[in-house]
Formats: structure tokens, C-alpha cells, sequence
């Protein structure tokens, strides 16, 4: 008797058909497509003690921050705007209060707008070449491989053309727009971003929305369908076993007409999850939300045996950028009213400096959320770095930029400073995804690939899924969301799946390639009032009091 066989019965409470990995945008993406096709029989393990994955927010004596997500990114097509239109979380009303900023240099001294905004074009111009590298198919100059590398090679050319005077004014604004474009594509230097890949991304229509009640309001519609007792949290995974040291010599032996029913009815084929608070499960196929973070640095370990080298490799090819915000709460307004964001221009420092003395020279901008907060985001090794310092120590540096660039040594303190710390948290190891230097966009083609541990005509192991799985829309949220419902509708068309199913239980809706969000039928009369407030609780956090709050929020990231 295998080791997955042994004291495991056809009605174990601990056996179900499919079991999901993660509760994040991707997870209940899956579970609400398996249920739309009236199927049930699936659990989902989620190590933190709340859903959401990287959508998370928290609420401090009033005042929201958004720590994850923050924008839908494109309206046409994106089934995250469709779902949040559908349930009331979109504003009819748009704000079109202009973006004002102020660009300024170490010195304190301040950029015409003008300049700021002849290289805002400039830039423009140069990355939209790099995209069409990938879009029109031509080879870019020789030696040049990455995003960082050609953007340095057409600014150089460029700046050729000026006087000498006009050169390092705007090498500084465009030094700040690959900072910025750092934390937009998650790679922590453009120069470990693919040239010839960065085209594969898609931008839908509709520029970025948000919404007024914060982006983990999108987590309500996305959960209330789910049975509560269908998730379980608190439930890290530390072993998956899609496949025993037999199954492959058991399944050569499977007669086809039998290969249908062998992942129900020959329990020697099962999956064996095992979890770290000693709990294991059982399953036919896995459908596997976790972070490409998580599985760059686990999977060697979570998977046994190890993946096939197709998707080991298309792991170690894809990137996955840490990026981080930095907010900072004051007591008094100090910025202008209508302006919206201090621009940073850094004089250039060596890479060779020693962090301590150069992680801040990676926050391009502080953004203004409203009169008395402030947002800054960092990226790369640098915020690794700043992960590691105290909130008081990130404060205290921070108010010593604002008053540097802003020429003001009466720039009030903040009195409170909340950092994010993505690559610190186990659960994720990191922000989203990115194409780097030697990778392709097939790499995220074969890792969404599904895997067997026997012949195709059974039912498929494991299933990948999340926004490092859709080869279009990796690093958004809808990347995650449609990669979810592509794995649930993967197994709602197996023949396989089909045959084991309740009668009619799996209704075939349109192809991936739709677009469009999948409505459910009609809810079956009102939810309980108190499984909304289960809800409620579930994606948004309340905090009473601010007592040690960096040790806090590290506790909450995680759980």
C-alpha cells in the first residue's frame, strides 16, 4: 500500500476532488468558477489567517492604507473593474483634480516644469521603442539585452544633441523615471528587465482606477460566494506530493478506458498535501495560487518529487521585484494644498556605496493621499534594505529628504510611518512579476502549464496559477484573477473531471481568450447579515492603538 493510500478512505474527511493553495485574488478566482459549474468538492489552504494574498489593507485610528494593490490597472476587458462596477465600488463621479508637482534637486533648488516635462516625453518615446522590440519582432542593437541598457543607450544619444549646460538637469529627470519604472514593473533595475520581452505585458484601456472605499473592497464580491467553511485558514503548506515514487509505473499500466476513473477510484494516484501545523490532506489535482516569490525560494522543498525542469527553469527565468510603500501620517498639512507629489532628483551615486548610505536614493517621489499623508515607494535591494530598519528610522530619514529637497528645515516629523515589507513576509518573498534579462514570455506559458503524474487522459496534478501565470497581464491583480478561473475551467473541461462529476456539474462557459467577467445566477435569496460582517472582517484590519506597531503590522502581514 502506497504512503498517499495508507488509512485513507474513499469518504476521508480529509480527501477532496480538487484542493486550492492560496485565498488571494487567484484562489477565489478558481473556487468561484468551480462553483459556477456546480462543483463543490474542493477546499482551500491558506497560511495566513486572512484572505486576500497581496490585496490588504489596514485601518489606524481612521486612516486607510492600502498596503498591497492600490489601482484596477485598465478598464476594457479587465474583469477586476467588471466586478467591481457590478457590486457599486466604482465612483460614478471621477476626480479630475490636475496631478501638480514639484521636481527638486538635492540642493533644494527647484526644476522648471518644462524641462520636467520635455523628458516625461522623451522617456515616452525611448520605452515604447523598447516595447515594439517584442511587437514588431526585430532584433535590438548588438549587446543590448535589457530595458536599462537601451534606455541609457537613446539618453546618451540624446543628450549629445544639447548644449553641455542643458545635459545634467535632465539626465536627473530621466535617472528619476527609471526609479519610478522600477516599482511599476517590479524588476529593482531595469537592466535584470528583458529588452526584447518587456512588449509582452498588456496595457488595457481605461488608465489606472481606484476605488473610493480602497482596493480590498473588491474582496467582498470575490468571497461571498464561497462557503467560510470551504476556506482554512492558518494552513501553510510545507509538502506537496503530487505524485509517489509508483504512480508512474501504476498509471502505465492504467487500460485507457479506465484512465477516466483511476484518480477517483485508485486511491494509489491521490496528492498528499501535508501542512505545518500537521494537518494533511488529500486530493486529485492541486491548483497552486502561491507567489512566484514563494516558489523561487520553495519549491525545491514544497514539491515531491521536484517540478519537471520545464517549469523549474521557467521559475528561475521569471523575476519577482520587491517593491514597497512608505507611508507617513502628520498632524498638520505642510505642502502646498494643490500640489500632489514632490518629485526627487538625485545627483547619480556609485552601486558600489554602502547600502546604509544609498537605499534612500531609490524613493523617486512622495505622493500626497490627502492633506496630512504622504506615500513614498521603493524598490529592488534597496527596499530588502529598508525592510530591515524601524519605522522610527525610516521616519527620521525620510523627514531629513523632504527637508533637504524642499529647502525647508521646518518640515514637520511625521507622527507615524508605516512600511510595507513584501520580501520579508514568507508567504510571498517579494511584490510581482517581471521578464528578466534571458527569459520569455513562453516561460510563463509552460510554468501555467498543467502537470501530470500519469498519462493526460487523467485528470493533471497541478495546476499553476496567479498573476506569474498569465503571459499578458503578469504583476496585476486581473493577471491573477483570470489565471485562476483559466485553471478551474482547465479541469471543468477535462474529460476526466467531466465523467467523475455530479450529473451536469460542469457547464463549459466562454474561452480564456473572453475578457469578459462570468456571472453566477442569482444568489439564492439575501446573505446572512453575519456572513457579511464575517467578510468584512476578513480583508480589511483594525488596529486600537499604536504600541510597538513595527513588530504589529509584521505580525499582520504575515497572519
Amino acid at each position: 500500500m502506497s504512503e498517499v493510500q495508507e488509512g485513507i478512505g474513499i469518504n476521508d474527511d480529509s480527501y477532496h476532488r480538487v484542493i486550492i493553495l492560496g485565498a488571494g485574488v487567484a484562489g477565489l478566482s478558481a473556487a468561484n468558477y468551480l462553483l459556477k459549474n456546480n462543483f463543490s468538492d474542493f477546499i482551500i489552504l491558506e497560511a495566513r489567517n486572512r484572505i486576500g494574498g497581496r490585496v490588504v489593507a489596514i485601518d489606524i485610528e481612521g486612516c486607510h492604507l492600502e498596503l498591497g494593490a492600490s489601482w484596477i490597472h485598465g478598464v476594457l476587458g479587465n474583469p477586476i473593474y467588471e466586478l467591481a462596477s457590478a457590486n457599486g465600488l466604482v465612483s460614478i463621479v471621477q476626480n479630475l483634480q490636475p496631478h501638480t508637482v514639484l521636481a527638486a534637486c538635492q540642493d533644494g533648488s527647484k526644476l522648471p516644469f518644462s524641462v520636467l516635462q520635455e523628458m516625461y516625453e522623451v522617456y515616452s518615446i525611448f520605452l515604447k521603442r523598447c516595447e515594439e522590440y517584442f511587437l514588431c519582432q526585430y532584433l535590438p542593437p548588438e549587446g543590448i539585452k535589457s530595458v536599462g541598457e537601451h534606455l541609457l543607450l537613446e539618453l546618451q544619444l540624446y543628450l549629445d544633441g544639447l548644449p553641455t549646460e542643458q545635459r545634467q538637469t535632465r539626465s536627473l529627470v530621466f535617472d528619476h523615471l527609471m526609479r519610478r519604472e522600477t516599482c511599476i514593473t517590479g524588476a529593482g533595475d531595469l537592466k535584470a528587465l528583458d529588452l526584447v520581452e518587456v512588449g509582452s505585458y498588456t496595457e488595457l484601456p481605461g488608465g489606472n482606477i481606484s476605488l473610493p472605499s480602497g482596493y480590498t473592497s473588491i474582496l467582498k464580491p470575490l468571497a461571498k460566494d464561497i462557503p467560510p467553511e470551504k476556506i482554512l485558514k492558518g494552513h501553510p503548506v510545507s509538502l506537496v506530493r503530487w505524485k509517489s515514487t509508483t504512480d508512474s509505473d501504476r498509471a502505465a499500466n492504467l487500460d485507457v478506458s479506465n484512465s477516466k476513473s483511476s484518480s477517483s477510484q485508485n486511491t494509489n494516484l491521490r496528492i498528499k498535501i501535508s501542512c505545518e501545523n500537521g494537518k494533511e490532506f488529500h486530493c486529485d489535482s492541486v491548483i497552486c495560487t502561491l507567489p512566484l516569490g514563494v516558489l523561487k525560494s520553495s519549491a525545491d522543498k514544497l514539491f515531491q518529487p521536484p517540478l519537471p525542469d520545464t517549469w523549474i527553469n521557467a521559475l528561475d527565468k521569471l523575476c519577482f521585484g520587491t517593491v514597497d510603500k512608505i507611508f507617513l501620517e502628520y498632524d498638520r498639512p505642510f505642502l502646498s494644498p494643490g500640489l500632489r507629489e514632490v518629485i526627487l532628483l538625485w545627483e547619480p551615486c556609485s552601486d558600489e556605496e554602502d547600502m546604509t548610505q544609498r537605499w534612500y536614493r531609490k524613493i523617486s517621489s512622495f505622493t500626497k493621499l490627502s492633506e496630512t499623508l504622504l506615500l513614498g515607494w521603493i524598490s529592488g535591494d534597496e527596499a530588502k534594505y529598508m525592510e530591515t530598519l524601524s519605522f522610527e528610522a525610516v521616519a527620521e530619514k525620510c523627514t531629513e529628504i523632504l527637508r533637504q529637497f524642499l529647502g525647508d528645515p521646518c518640515v514637520p516629523k511625521a507622527k507615524r510611518c508605516i512600511c510595507t515589507s513584501w520580501w520579508s513576509q514568507p508567504y510571498t518573498r517579494g511584490s510581482y512579476t517581471s521578464i528578466g534579462v534571458g527569459g520569455r514570455q513562453s516561460d510563463i506559458v509552460s510554468l501555467a502549464s498543467p502537470v501530470w503524474a500519469a498519462q493526460p487522459d487523467c485528470l493533471p496534478s497541478l495546476l499553476l496559477a496567479g498573476e506569474h501565470c498569465h503571459p499578458s497581464f503578469y504583476s496585476t491583480v486581473h493577471g491573477a484573477y483570470l489565471s485562476g478561473r483559466d485553471a478551474a475551467q482547465f479541469l471543468c473541461k477535462h474529460p476526466a473531471f467531466r465523467s467523475l462529476s455530479q450529473p451536469s456539474s460542469c457547464v463549459v462557459t466562454p474561452s480564456v481568450e473572453t475578457k469578459q467577467l462570468h456571472e453566477g445566477g442569482a444568489s439564492a435569496a439575501q446573505e446572512e447579515e453575519e456572513e457579511h460582517q464575517a467578510v468584512d472582517e476578513d480583508i480589511t484590519l483594525t488596529v486600537e492603538g499604536t504600541a510597538d506597531l513595527s513588530s504589529w503590522i509584521q505580525g499582520i502581514s504575515l497572519n
